[in-house]
């Protein structure tokens, strides 16, 4: 994967993330759940915390200091995005780093990150999730994915700038 192509998968990942939410936030109602098939339903909610709620009471009501502390693991993994030498391990990056600015996105223009992907089995449900979550973690298994010794190449790879 070429840099440049890093910066489109950032800004397409951030650009179907807000997509989503913003047709989420115009369609459905805080907290009533609309069935789209057994297990899963689209039900509208907002996260002040960090991934799956966590942190959630420590920074409620403190959108610009989550918003910061985000920002500043983005631009970290946005530097190892451009520095990494395996395609996956780009690619994995560039996802997470544009689901991250997707949620970041959502902290500065309203508080808290739009969430309303619901999956559940009978009355126990995952936490709410949204495009950005799904992009973060398939970031996160491209990474894991090509740091596995059977995926690192034997020959030293040339960086193609």
């Amino acid at each position: 994967m070429k840099k440049r192509w890093i910066v489109v998968l950032i800004a397409a990942t951030t650009l179907a993330d807000q997509l989503s939410k913003a047709a989420a936030l115009s369609k459905l109602a805080l907290g009533q759940p609309v069935a789209v098939m057994p297990g899963f339903s689209l039900t509208l909610g907002f996260n002040e915390g960090s991934s799956f709620g966590m942190l959630s009471g420590v920074m409620a009501g403190k959108p610009l200091l989550m918003a910061a502390l985000t920002g500043a693991l983005t631009l970290m993994f946005a530097v190892m995005a451009f520095r990494a030498r395996h395609p996956f391990e780009r690619a994995g990056f560039a996802l997470v780093v544009g689901g991250a600015i997707g949620n970041i996105v959502d902290r500065l223009r309203q508080g808290a990150v739009t969430d309303f992907l619901d999956l559940y089995w009978r009355d126990w449900h995952w936490p709410t999730f949204n495009v950005a979550d799904i992009a973060i973690t398939l970031g996160a298994v491209c990474i894991i994915n090509a740091s596995l010794p059977f995926r690192r190449r034997k020959e030293p790879v040339i960086d193609q700038r």
